[in-house]
């Protein structure tokens, strides 16, 4: 009897401590879960909060940047200064083109027409001309057209052409100086806009403060920069027309004087 006693007991102990263990357990657990779901919750929150605090952070395009000031500044007067912009870079543009085509060996056709011309054949030194282009070759090609009217002839048929094509190389120089006047000109003119909105800002809020006046001094200054910095291209793009415009006038002047040494010595060679 008293080990079947001794037993029944181990027994009920053995199952009271299994019982309590288990329910330990059922009550630990679901707090563990708990506090793994909001440790997951929390670290959710800090990589979203980092990840937005990146891309606040992250450097935008130079084409997104402009895109954001360029609405900031009011869009009107901005967009007066694009159109500006674009037409005074597409004439900038056409005259480059213009200019570079323009631009030859002029020392190899001047060596053409010498040849041509010591050989007697002058209808071959305007052929020569005719199939060139550019200015220097006009020029030849009309002094050669009065080759047989004598030198003096041929010098002002040579200076009053040259003048004409001289001409021809400035056209439209006066519009790009007008759009580099235009778009500071309108950056002015947004500026003082900006500055009255500003001040009506002022004065229908009834306070000076940095709220009140902060939108229109943006507009004011946005506009401002951007109608120097416009100024600032079309400027450069001018001044490197103005230098190729130089450069081709030097040439006609200098191929002009060649031609009529050239000629002076067919005269001499075939009008004795």
């Amino acid at each position: 009897m008293k080990k079947v006693f001794a037993f029944v007991a181990m027994m009920g102990l053995l199952t009271f401590g299994v019982n309590q263990t288990i329910n330990a357990q059922e009550t630990e657990s679901p707090a563990t879960e708990e506090v793994a779901q909001d440790e997951a919750v929390d670290e959710a929150d800090d990589a979203a909060d980092s990840a937005s605090v990146e891309e606040e952070d992250a450097p935008k395009g130079l084409h997104k940047t402009i895109k954001v000031k360029f609405i900031e500044g009011s869009a009107g007067f901005m967009s007066l200064v694009a159109i500006a912009m674009i037409f005074g870079l597409a004439l900038c543009i056409e005259r480059i083109i213009f200019l570079s085509l323009s631009e030859i060996n002029s020392k190899k056709l001047l060596e053409d027409i010498q040849a041509a011309l010591e050989n007697g054949d002058v209808e071959g030194a305007k052929s020569i001309c005719r199939d060139t282009r550019g200015p220097v070759a006009s020029i030849c090609y009309q002094g050669l057209m009065r080759i047989d009217e004598g030198l003096d002839v041929v010098e002002r048929s040579v200076v009053s052409y040259g003048s004409v094509q001289a001409s021809n190389l400035e056209k439209n120089l006066s519009w790009i100086t007008l759009f580099i006047a235009m778009s500071p000109s309108l950056g002015f003119l947004g500026t003082v806009i900006g500055m009255v909105q500003a001040f009506d800002d002022i004065q229908k809020a009834g306070d000076i403060s940095p709220n009140v006046v902060a939108g229109g001094m943006k507009v004011a200054l946005i506009t401002t920069i951007f109608g120097i910095i416009v100024a600032l291209i079309l400027q450069v793009f001018y001044n490197y027309i103005l230098s190729k415009v130089e450069a081709l006038n030097t040439d006609m002047e200098d191929s002009s004087v060649s031609l009529l040494d050239i000629i002076m010595k067919y005269n001499l060679k075939f009008k004795k």
